[in-house]
C-alpha cells in the first residue's frame, strides 16, 4: 500500500511527488516514457519564476533528482485501468484504490492523475526534426527568440489568434495561417488582428512542407481553391490546431469534458474520491510550467490529507 500513487513524471507529477514525500507519505510515480513531459524538448526556459534560464531537459532533470533524493519510487509502467479497492481494512478502512499497469498492481490511498497533453502535430514531413529549431507549439514559451523576426502561426482557433497577438508585439512580421475562409475563435480576437499592421491572414491554406537546415528557414503553402503552392520565408512556425490529452484509460472513471480533459477545480479534485487531477490533464484555462507546478503542490497536499 502506498500513500499516494502518481501517474505522469511531467512538472505537475514531479512536483506532486516532491510536496507528498516533503508531507512524510510514500509516494510511487509511474510513467509509461520518459520523465519530463513536454518541456523536455525545450531548448531555452526562460519564464519560469526564478530561474532566468535552463533548458527543459534540465529543468526537469532537477524536478527528478530531487523527488528521488526524497525517496519517490519510480517506475516505468503504462498503467491501463484503476478501480476502488474492495476490501476496505486492507486499505485502512477507507476506501482505497488498485491501479493496474501491463506490469502488476499496485494499492494507494490516493491516486494523482498527470498525463499531460501533447501538441496536435502538423503531421508533415520533417516537423519533429525542426522542433526547437524554428517550430515551437508555445508562443508564450519561445516567442522572445524571434523578436524582430518574421514568423507563422498555424490554427484558427483562440489559442492560434492569442499567440498571434502576443507575437505581433515582438516580431517583424506575424503570418496567420488558417486552412479555412473563417475562425472558430473569437470575433472580438479577430477583429483585433486585422487592425495591427505587422499581421496579415493568409486563410484556405495549409502547410505543406518546412525547408531548412540547421534551423527553419521557410515553409510551402497550398492553397485550397486554387491548388496553387507558395513559399512563405519565416524563423519561426508556431503550431497552434489543439492538443490532445492523455485521458482515455480514465474516461470510465471520472469526468472528462467535451475536449478530453479531467473536469477538476482548482482544488484539483475529481468527481471521485480520493483521485485528483494536476496539469495539462486537466480542464484549465492557462497552461504553462508555473500551473502545472501549482497544481502538482495542490493536488498532493489535498491527497496527503487522507
Amino acid at each position: 500500500m502506498k500513500d499516494v500513487i502518481i501517474i505522469g513524471a511531467g512538472t505537475a507529477g514531479l512536483t506532486a511527488a516532491i510536496y507528498a514525500l516533503r508531507a512524510g507519505k510514500s509516494v510511487l510515480v509511474l510513467e509509461q516514457s520518459s520523465y519530463g513531459g513536454q518541456i523536455i524538448n525545450t531548448p531555452h526556459v526562460e519564464n519560469y519564476p526564478g530561474i532566468e534560464r535552463i533548458s527543459g531537459y534540465e529543468f526537469a532533470s532537477g524536478l527528478f533528482r530531487q523527488a528521488e533524493k526524497l525517496g519517490m519510487e519510480y517506475r516505468n509502467e503504462k498503467v491501463t485501468d484503476i478501480r476502488e479497492e474492495e476490501n476496505r481494512e486492507a486499505a485502512g478502512g477507507k476506501s482505497g484504490k488498485i491501479v493496474e499497469t501491463t506490469e502488476r498492481n499496485y494499492r494507494a490511498k490516493a491516486v494523482i492523475l498527470a498525463t499531460g497533453a501533447k501538441n496536435r502535430p502538423l503531421g508533415i514531413e520533417k516537423e519533429a526534426e525542426f522542433i526547437g529549431r524554428g517550430i515551437s507549439y508555445c508562443a508564450t514559451c519561445d516567442g522572445m527568440f524571434f523578436r524582430g523576426k518574421k514568423v507563422a502561426v498555424v490554427g484558427g482557433g483562440n489559442t492560434a489568434l492569442e499567440d498571434a497577438a502576443f507575437l505581433s508585439n515582438y516580431c517583424e512580421k506575424v503570418y496567420l495561417v488558417h486552412r479555412r475562409e473563417g475562425f472558430r475563435g473569437e470575433d472580438k480576437l479577430v477583429n483585433e488582428l486585422r487592425e495591427k499592421e505587422n499581421v496579415e491572414f493568409l486563410l484556405n491554406k495549409t502547410v505543406q512542407a518546412i525547408e531548412g537546415e540547421m534551423a527553419l528557414q521557410a515553409v510551402l503553402l497550398l492553397d485550397k481553391n486554387s491548388g496553387k503552392e507558395s513559399r512563405l520565408e519565416i524563423s519561426g512556425l508556431f503550431v497552434a490546431i489543439g492538443q490532445i490529452p492523455e485521458n482515455e484509460v480514465f474516461a470510465g472513471l471520472v469526468e472528462l469534458d467535451e475536449g478530453g480533459y479531467i473536469v477538476a477545480g482548482e482544488d484539483c479534485r475529481t468527481n471521485v474520491d480520493g483521485i485528483f487531477a494536476a496539469g495539462d490533464c486537466r480542464k484549465k484555462t492557462v497552461r504553462q510550467l508555473t500551473t502545472a507546478a501549482a497544481d502538482g503542490a495542490v493536488a498532493a497536499l489535498a491527497a496527503a490529507q487522507l
